[in-house]
C-alpha cells in the first residue's frame, strides 16, 4: 500500500470506530480490520491470535498476540481508563499494561512480547520493552489518519530482525576487543604510531576474513578457520603473512606452486591487504584459540549488521581518544530519524508509486528509470566515523533497488536484464570524511560487507550467482579534517546529492585550541574576519557553515545530528544568524530534543536534535517531529518552532518597562561563611552573639525543595562586634585564607574583606527565579522573599518586583517563552537573564486586566500556603500537584492571555507553539520600536 492509501484507510477506519467499542464483543473485529485495511495483512487468521490461555494461579486469556513482531496486546473497552488500576479475579489491583506484563511472564522466554499494545477503541497505549520504566507512546484513534506509520511494528518483522542483529553486532564487537588486546601485548612497543597503526589493519583484516568465511564469500565455508588450524602458535605469523600476499594476488600472478590451502582463496583488491609493511607480532596460544574458536567455530559472522558493527568495532579504540574527538555512534533507529526525512520517505513513495501503475509496459520504462535515478545519487558524511550513517544509507537504496529488480523480474526464473550483473547502485556513490585512519579503515570495511550481504539478497532474487570478489568498487572516504579541507575535493558539489551525519559534540567550553581555531577559521564573514559569537558556539556549528557554504547554487540537502545546545539560548544567533543572513538558508525539517542511546559500549546518553536544512526551493510543507510524532508547517526557526526567524541575542537590560533582573549573591569563600543545617544549633549555642548575622541561605536547590541553609552575613559589623565572636572571627580568618590562595587575582583582591561575600545584593523584597529547573515542571517555581534570606548565585531576583510582575513571569505565556528560547543543562530549563527575561515581550493590560492578574498571582501564592509542609518540588510535581493549586495557576494564565489579547479561539490561547510565535512577531516590533527611537 501507498502512503496515500494508508492514509485513507487510517481515516476510514477512525470515522467507523468512533465512539464505539465493547471489550468483549468487538474486540477481534477491531483489530482484525485496523491489520486488514490500514496496514494490508492479507492471510489475518495466520497472522493474529485471540483468547491465548495463560495459566497464572487461574487460566486468563490474553486479547490478542502477533507471534511474527512479537506484539501483545491488551483490550478494554470504550472510555475505560488505560492508566487506572483495575481488580483481578485474584483480588489484585493491576493496570491494563501490568496486566499485561504478567501474562508475559508466564509465557516462553522466546515469545514474550516486545511490544505491549494497551486500547480502549480510543487510544492506543505503546510500551517498547526494550526499554522498560519508558513512558509508552501514545496514538490517538482520532489522529489516526496521520500517526498510522507509527503503528508500523505490528506487521514489520524488521524490528525482531533488527534486535538480533544488533546483539550478534555487539557480541562480534566484544570478540574483537579481546583479540585487539591479546594483539596488543605482543608488540614490542603498542604506543608507537607504526604498531598502533599496524594492530587497527590487522583487526580489521582478521574480521574481514572471518566474515567472508561465513558469508560464503571465500567459496567454502571454513576455509581461513582450517587454513589457520593447520599452524601451531608459534607458525602463525608466518601463515597469517603469506595468507595475506596471496589475497592481494591475482590468480594470474601467484606462484603456481602454492599450496592448494592457500591457492584457493580468491583475490580480494580494493586495497584491504595491499600494504605487506604492517608490523604483524608473534601469535600466542591465547591468540590462536580466540581465532580458532572464539572467533571462527563458536560464532557465525555473516549475521552481523554492517551498521552497528561498524560503530561497535570502532570502540576498540582508547575511550579517552573517542571522548576527547567528541565521536558518539548512531543507532539504526536514529540513523534513519535522519535519513527518512532527507530522502528516503520520497523515494520509498516514488517506487510505490510506480509499482501501482497498471499498464506494465509504462511501469517498466518508469522502473528502469527509478533504478537509474538511484544510481545516480550521491552522498556525503563530512564526519564518517565508522561509516554507520553511509552503510545504512547504501543498505536501504539497495533494497529499494532489489524491489525494482524483482518487480522487473515479473516472478521469472529466466533473468532478462542487460549486462552481466543487474545491480546498478554502488559503494563508490558514497563519499565520507573522517580524521581518524582507523575509522575510515572500519568504515570501507563496513560497505564491503554490506556490499555483500545485499548481494545475496539480489541472488536470491533472480537466481544466478554474482560475483562479489575481486572487489570492483571502493568508498571514497577521506582521511583528514572536515574543517580544514575543501569539500570540493572530495566530491564535487554538483554532482552531490546530500550531505549528512553526526559531526563531533564538543561545546565551545570543552573545545581544544586546536578545535577553536577551526572554528574562528570558518565562522568568517565576508571580510573574513570571525564572527564575535564564533569563540561561544559548540564545535559541530563548523559543518554547518561548511555545509551551507558548500550547498550554495546547488539542490543539494543537509541533516546533521547536534547536541540540542545550539538550538537553545545564545548560541542560537552565534551559530545560525550567519547561516541565514549570509547563505539564505532554510529548515526543512527538524526532531526536537530526544535522548540519543548508541550502540556502543560506553552509551552515549546525549540530548540531541536532527536538523534537515538547504538553499534550494523548497515547495514541501516542513515538518517538525516531536515524541514520536509530526506536524507539517509553513516555517521552522532556529529554535525549531513554528514561528518567525528571529534570533533573541544578549540583551544587557529589559526590552520592556520591567524592574531589572539580576545575579544573587557567589559567596566565594571556600564554604567558610556558610553554616550548614546540620551544624546550625551547635553553632548558635556556642556562639548565641551571632543570631543576628545569621540569615537563610538558598540556591536552586534549597528553594526548591525547602533544604535549610544558613550563612554569616555580616554586612555593616564593627570590628567591636565582629572581635567578640570568635567563632565566627575564626571563619572569617579561614575565608581570608583561602581567598589569599586563589590563582584568580580577582578572588584575592576579595581577601581584603573576608567578612563579606562576593556580591551583597540584599533587598528588603526580591522575586526569586531559579537558575536551573526540571524540564518534568509546567512551570518553573518562582516566589517572594525578603531581606531575612540570602540567595546564591544559582539563582536570579528581581529587586522591587511586584504581584504584577510576579504574575506574568508564572503564567504559562512566560513559561511557553522561556521553554523556546532558555538553555538547557541536559534537558532541563536554564534560565537567563540577558536571554529569556531581558528580551521578554511583556503586554500592557488595561488597568482593570492588571487588577485581575495581581488578584490571580496572589490566588497561586494562597493555594501554595495551604501546604506548608510542601516544598516547591512537591507543589509543582505533575503528579502531586494540588487542584488548589492548578486552579490557581489556570485562572492566572487566563488573565494573562487577556493581557495579551490572546483570546479562547485564537491559535496563540490553543497551542504554546502558535503563542511562542506570535510573542516573537511582538519581540521584532519592539525592537523596530527601539532601533526607530535611537535613530530619531
Amino acid at each position: 500500500m501507498t502512503d496515500a492509501q494508508q492514509r485513507a484507510a487510517a481515516k476510514i477506519f477512525a470515522k467507523n470506530w468512533k465512539d464505539r467499542g465493547y471489550e468483549k464483543g468487538d474486540s477481534q473485529i477491531f483489530w482484525v480490520e485496523l491489520l486488514t485495511t490500514v496496514f494490508g495483512v492479507t492471510d489475518i487468521s495466520q497472522f493474529i491470535s485471540f483468547e491465548d490461555q495463560v495459566h497464572l494461579d487461574h487460566t486468563s486469556f490474553i486479547d490478542g498476540y502477533i507471534e511474527k513482531t512479537h506484539v501483545m496486546i491488551e483490550q478494554k473497552s470504550i472510555n475505560k481508563s488505560l492508566t487506572a488500576a483495575i481488580k483481578q479475579s485474584d483480588g489484585s489491583m493491576l493496570t491494563p499494561f501490568e496486566q499485561a506484563k504478567r501474562y508475559s511472564s508466564e509465557l516462553p522466554y522466546s515469545k514474550r512480547p516486545r511490544w505491549i499494545v494497551t486500547s480502549n477503541f480510543k487510544s492506543f497505549y505503546i510500551y517498547d520493552m526494550e526499554k522498560p520504566g519508558g513512558d509508552p507512546e501514545i496514538i490517538l484513534l482520532e489522529e489516526l489518519e496521520k500517526e498510522y506509520y507509527r503503528l508500523q511494528f505490528l506487521v514489520e518483522e524488521g524490528n525482531t530482525n533488527l534486535q538480533r542483529e544488533m546483539e550478534v553486532s555487539i557480541a562480534a564487537g566484544d570478540i574483537v576487543g579481546l583479540l585487539y588486546d591479546a594483539l596488543a601485548k605482543q608488540y614490542v612497543d603498542p604506543t608507537t604510531e607504526r604498531a598502533m597503526k599496524s594492530l587497527n589493519i590487522l583487526c580489521v583484516r582478521f574480521v574481514f576474513c572471518l566474515y567472508a568465511e561465513d558469508a560464503g564469500v571465500f567459496g567454502r565455508h571454513g576455509m581461513f578457520h582450517d587454513y589457520l588450524e593447520e599452524f601451531d602458535a608459534k607458525h602463525m605469523r608466518k601463515a597469517v603473512i603469506e595468507l595475506f600476499q596471496v589475497l592481494d594476488t591475482k590468480p594470474e600472478d601467484r606462484d603456481p606452486y602454492l599450496e592448494e590451502s592457500l591457492s584457493a582463496f580468491p583475490y580480494v583488491n580494493g586495497g584491504l591487504f595491499a600494504n605487506e609493511n604492517i608490523e604483524i607480532p608473534q601469535f600466542t596460544e591465547e591468540i590462536r584459540q580466540l581465532l580458532l574458536e572464539k572467533a571462527s567455530a563458536d560464532f557465525n559472522w555473516s549475521e552481523i549488521s554492517p551498521t552497528i558493527f561498524g560503530a561497535v568495532f570502532e570502540s576498540t579504540l582508547n575511550p579517552e581518544t573517542r571522548r576527547s574527538g567528541g565521536m558518539h555512534y548512531t543507532s539504526i533507529e536514529n540513523i534513519h530519524k535522519v535519513i527518512d526525512p532527507l530522502f528516503l520517505e520520497d523515494l520509498n513513495n516514488e517506487l510505490e508509486e510506480i509499482r501501482q501503475i497498471p499498464v506494465q509496459r509504462t511501469k517498466e520504462k518508469k522502473l528502469k528509470e527509478f533504478q537509474k535515478k538511484l544510481a545516480g545519487l550521491r552522498w556525503l558524511d563530512p564526519a564518517s566515523g565508522s561509516g554507520n550513517f553511509l552503510t545504512e544509507t547504501y543498505i536501504s537504496i539497495r533494497r529499494l533497488e532489489n524491489v525494482v529488480i524483482k518487480e522487473l523480474q515479473g516472478g521469472q526464473i529466466t533473468f532478462g536484464f542487460d549486462g552481466s550483473s543487474p545491480i546498478q547502485v554502488s559503494i563508490d556513490q558514497f563519499y565520507g570524511i573522517e580524521i581518524n585512519d582507523f575509522a575510515v579503515t572500519v568504515a570501507k570495511t563496513a560497505l564491503w560487507i554490506a556490499e555483500s550481504q545485499m548481494m545475496k539478497e539480489t541472488e536470491d532474487i533472480v537466481h544466478m550467482n554474482l560475483d562479489f570478489l575481486p572487489l570492483t568498487t571502493n568508498a571514497f572516504i577521506v582521511e583528514g579534517n572536515a574543517l580544514q579541507l575543501d569539500w570540493e575535493n572530495v566530491v564535487p558539489k554538483n554532482q552531490l546529492s546530500y550531505i549528512m551525519g553526526n559531526p563531533p559534540f564538543v561545546g565551545y567550553s570543552l573545545q581544544s585550541k586546536e578545535q577553536k581555531n577551526d572554528i574562528l577559521s570558518i565562522y568568517v564573514d565576508e571580510k573574513g574576519k570571525p564572527y564575535k559569537t564564533a569563540g561561544k558556539i559548540d564545535y559541530v556549528a563548523g559543518w554547518y557553515f561548511k555545509a551551507s557554504k558548500f550547498m550554495q547554487g546547488t539542490a543539494i540537502r543537509t541533516a546533521f545530528v547536534s547536541t540540542n545546545s545550539i538550538t537553545q539560548g545564545e548560541q542560537v544567533a552565534g551559530v545560525w544568524k550567519p547561516l541565514y543572513e549570509r547563505f539564505d538558508i532554510h529548515i526543512d525539517f527538524a526532531h526536537r530534543t530526544f535522548r540519543w542511546d548508541s550502540e556502543a559500549s560506553l552509551k552515549a546518553h546525549v540530548h540531541c536534535v536532527i536538523v534537515g536544512f538547504s538553499v534550494a526551493n523548497n515547495q514541501d510543507k516542513r515538518k517538525i517531529y516531536s515524541n514520536g510524532r509530526f506536524k507539517e508547517v509553513k516555517n521552522i526557526n532556529a529554535y525549531l518552532l513554528e514561528a518567525p526567524n528571529e534570533f533573541i541575542s544578549n540583551r544587557n537590560k529589559p526590552l520592556c518597562d520591567v524592574p531589572q533582573m539580576i545575579t544573587g549573591n557567589r559567596p566565594a569563600d571556600g564554604g567558610h561563611l556558610i553554616i550548614e543545617n546540620e551544624d546550625y544549633e551547635e553553632f548558635l549555642l556556642k556562639e548565641p552573639s551571632a543570631r543576628p548575622y545569621v540569615k537563610r541561605l538558598v540556591g536552586s536547590t534549597e528553594f526548591i525543595n525547602n533544604k535549610k541553609r544558613w550563612c554569616l552575613w555580616l554586612v555593616g559589623i564593627s570590628p567591636s562586634e565582629l572581635r567578640k565572636m570568635p567563632m565566627v572571627l575564626q571563619r572569617v580568618e579561614a575565608c581570608k585564607e583561602d581567598r589569599e590562595k586563589s590563582p584568580d587575582a580577582g578572588r584575592r583582591k576579595l581577601a581584603e574583606t573576608p567578612t563579606l561575600f562576593r556580591e551583597i545584593n540584599n533587598p528588603v523584597s526580591f522575586i526569586l527565579v531559579p537558575k536551573v529547573s526540571s524540564e518534568k515542571r509546567r512551570y518553573v517555581p518562582m516566589g517572594f522573599l525578603d531581606n531575612n534570606t540570602i540567595s546564591t548565585d544559582l539563582n536570579f531576583i528581581i529587586p522591587e518586583a511586584t504581584m504584577y510582575h510576579f504574575a506574568i513571569l508564572t503564567s504559562n505565556i512566560h513559561m511557553a517563552w522561556m521553554r523556546a528560547v532558555c538553555g538547557r543543562m541536559k534537558s532541563d530549563y536554564r534560565y537567563s537573564a540577558n536571554i529569556v527575561y531581558n528580551n521578554f515581550p511583556w503586554p500592557t493590560p488595561t488597568e482593570e486586566q492588571k487588577q485581575k492578574i495581581e488578584q490571580t498571582a496572589q490566588a497561586i501564592l494562597d493555594a501554595r500556603a495551604l501546604y506548608p509542609d510542601s516544598s516547591l518540588a512537591d507543589l509543582y510535581d505533575e503528579l502531586t500537584m494540588p487542584p488548589e493549586l492548578r486552579k490557581a495557576h489556570h485562572q492566572n494564565d487566563i488573565a494573562v492571555m487577556q493581557a495579551y489579547g490572546f483570546t479562547k479561539g485564537s491559535e496563540a490561547y490553543k497551542s504554546e507553539a502558535a503563542c511562542v510565535a506570535e510573542l516573537m512577531k511582538r519581540y521584532q516590533q519592539l525592537c523596530t520600536q527601539q532601533q526607530n527611537k535611537k535613530e530619531q
